[in-house]
């Protein structure tokens, strides 16, 4: 796959925050099905702060995706997160698009 110049921002972004020394996550779409928002290889990424760049659903669950990365940042495990029209809570933080999606949240070393 090969990265958009969107994605490749917010690689670099990554990079340059961890630089400053920043504690991170990276959220990546590993999985689609249907009608998604974003794309399989989307990023987000967030530091300590709540602070964040890019997107996996095109702003529908990127709250409750900062959230978990938060939780991620602290813990350092990974986390998949699933958001989806039959899931009550996608429907709470707003993916109605009609599809679902997988993201995998990652602290950055």
């Amino acid at each position: 796959m090969s990265e958009t110049p969107t994605e490749l921002d917010v690689l670099k972004t990554t990079e340059r925050w961890a630089g400053e020394g920043r504690k991170l996550a990276l959220a990546t779409v590993v999985e689609t099905w249907g009608s998604a928002p974003r794309p399989t290889g989307s990023h987000l990424v967030i530091d300590e702060e709540g602070n964040f760049e890019g997107s996996v659903s095109g702003g529908c669950v990127e709250g409750a995706v900062v959230s978990e990365a938060l939780d991620v940042i602290g813990a350092g495990e990974p986390r998949i997160l699933e958001f989806g029209v039959a899931d009550e809570t996608a429907w709470r933080v707003g993916l109605s698009c009609g599809g679902r999606i997988r993201v995998y949240v990652e602290k950055v070393a």
